[in-house]
């Protein structure tokens, strides 16, 4: 069962979800989810240096990517083409009984930016940024200003608590992120 705009006030009042900082449910809230904003860093693919990626590599991050933090008041422009990864402005925390999932929002994906490739769902116990996997699939860069409405999260109700929420997996690789961390495949088994 996918959370109504009530559900999420109510959620949101009883610490079942947190965020932080707090949203403005007035511009934030719509019927089904909320609204999160774009954070200030990203992570940037240093394409022209390396000629492919070695997801088993351990810590390749400094060779292949490299983070950019946007000053208040300036913008970030992704270019046709670029795939980056961001970071939500708020973090989030969803209880052991719910799941969030990321969503794009229409206003962006008609400009050609999609906001998750395929990592778009918070598992119960998620508790952190949300990282973004920003891609431009139009023929025009597009600016972004950190604050903006980027992308919205949906929340479903579980039919029961799970056994082990995903901040006490043991595996749990992007737990408490603050920023838009790297993949880390290479921890897999």
């Amino acid at each position: 069962m996918v959370l109504s705009d009530r559900d999420i006030k109510k959620a949101l009042k009883s610490k079942k979800i947190v965020i932080a900082p707090f949203p403005d449910l007035e511009t934030q809230l719509g019927s089904c989810s909320i609204d999160l904003r774009l954070g200030n860093t990203f992570r940037v693919f240093e394409y022209s240096r390396n000629a492919y990626i070695d997801p088993s590599k351990k810590d390749y991050t400094k060779e292949i990517t490299r983070e950019v933090r946007v000053k208040k008041g300036e913008h970030f422009v992704i270019q046709p083409g670029d795939f980056v990864l961001a970071v939500t402005w708020e973090n989030v925390k969803i209880s052991s009984d719910l799941m969030g999932r990321l969503e794009g929002r229409s206003s962006l994906g008609r400009l050609g930016l999609v906001v998750h490739s395929t990592a778009s769902v918070f598992e119960p116990g998620w508790d952190g940024k949300c990282v973004l996997e920003l891609g431009n699939l139009g023929r025009m860069a597009i600016s972004l200003t950190p604050g903006m409405r980027i992308c919205a999260m949906t929340f479903e109700q579980m039919s029961t608590k799970v056994e082990v929420p995903y901040a006490k997996k043991k595996g749990a690789k992007y737990i408490g992120q603050k920023g838009p961390d790297e993949s880390k495949m290479h921890k897999e088994n």
